[in-house]
């Protein structure tokens, strides 16, 4: 079976191999939040910032590595580097079960980090090397939403295996194993580049790194407002007196509601056409807005949904844009896209805390309210940043 790609086809397990790169981008730091509290107990003499660092660190790992994948592939190859990723990913999996103390688990993390920080920018890579056009953007979408999906499940798996026994959670970091054995069917297919001469492709334009750094920007924006949703909404739940089940639930919907965008991209794109970050920073805006002012769990599941579907959107077509504003370089791009993410996801808890205990100490509702306003402040800025470029290209 043959897959259009807007310039030529690839096999079916090629693209399934893009697929399953996408599925292991949202797992590193996930299998160690279920068992925290099993930790505690298993390793009576560790301390809370060794804890702290088994989930913090595959994050600030990824940081720098996300960066300085693109450089690694242009040397070593497309293929053979994700493939370094993905073994590394796999050997740290395996040595989880392996480690006996809490030192050997932050060890493991690290190398945890440093493969998960290669295979992340190479998974939105891929579907820039071998798509082009709208096959891209629908890709994107695609790619977008099993990544999404992927959270949801390995989420729900997670809590459920911590409850058997406090290693299980790990089986997830095993998944790399899929990829590594559909990978080797990419190197039998020509990418966008190969099909393209050196001339043609120094006759491409050069990167913009100003809409780069715009993109940039918006991405770490609207990841440092939804990031209040995974953070402080069980505390939100809580104030309101709605128990761990009903947190849940809601938390579920709002990553679902991230997946289903991604099915229907192009089609989104089409109705927002010209507006689109306007139109997501709106949705986002109005979902947190619905969730500060209301305390019920179905106005804040409502709020959620809102927020999910707005992120949704706007997450794949960041990475349409960071691939064609960089023809040349798109892995260049696209990393420095998603590293964006992972540094809001760094910085924002800390930033919120702060700004909470500092502004509005012990209410819960505040982070919501303040992130609402700040989004409705992004469209503002927006707006005037498009009339002052539009100014420019008059005169």
């Amino acid at each position: 079976m043959k897959i259009e790609t807007g310039k030529g086809t690839i096999t079916l397990k090629a693209l399934l191999a893009i697929w399953s790169v996408s599925a292991l981008t949202s797992l590193p730091g996930l299998a160690v939040s279920p068992i925290l509290d099993k930790l505690t107990k298993v390793f009576p003499g560790a301390t809370e910032m060794e804890l702290q660092m088994l989930t913090s660190l595959p994050s600030l790992l990824i940081i720098p590595f996300v960066l300085l994948s693109g450089h690694l592939a242009e040397r070593v190859g497309f293929v053979r580097s994700l493939l370094w990723g993905l073994w590394l990913f796999l050997i740290s999996g395996v040595l989880y079960f392996l480690c006996g103390a809490v030192w050997q688990l932050i060890a493991v993390s690290v190398l945890l980090g440093v493969g998960s920080g290669i295979i992340i920018p190479l998974s939105t890579a891929l579907v820039s090397r071998y798509f082009v056009g709208e096959y891209r953007t629908r890709q994107f979408g695609y790619s977008s939403a099993i990544t999404n999906a992927s959270l949801v499940i390995a989420t729900a798996l997670t809590g459920y295996l911590a409850n058997i026994q406090w290693r299980l959670p790990f089986v997830v970091y095993l998944l790399p194993a899929i990829s590594i054995m559909l990978v080797p069917f990419l190197s039998k297919e020509k990418s966008v580049s190969d099909t393209s001469t050196a001339v043609a492709k120094n006759s491409l334009p050069a990167t913009d790194y100003r809409a780069l750094a715009m993109y940039s920007a918006y991405y770490f924006f609207i990841t440092y407002l939804i990031v209040v949703i995974n953070f402080n909404l069980p505390f939100l739940m809580g104030e309101y007196k709605l128990g761990s089940g009903s947190t849940g639930v809601v938390t579920s919907l709002f990553f679902l509601s991230i997946v289903l965008p991604g099915f229907f991209l192009p089609q989104l794109l089409r109705i927002m056409r010209g507006h689109i970050t306007q139109y997501c920073l709106a949705l986002i805006g109005l979902g947190l807005w619905i969730v500060y002012l209301y305390g019920s769990v179905y106005t804040i599941a409502i709020g959620c949904i809102i927020t999910g579907f707005g992120y949704g959107v706007a997450q794949p077509y960041l990475y349409d844009r960071g691939a064609a504003v960089a023809p040349r370089n798109s892995s260049f791009a696209l990393a420095v896209i998603m590293a964006m993410n992972y540094i809001a996801i760094v910085v924002a808890p800390f930033f919120i805390d702060n700004l909470q205990e500092w502004v509005a100490a012990g209410s819960q509702r505040f982070p919501f309210g303040l992130n609402a306003a700040l989004s409705f402040v992004g469209i503002i800025i927006i707006l005037i940043v498009n009339v002052f470029t539009e100014y420019r290209r008059s005169k």
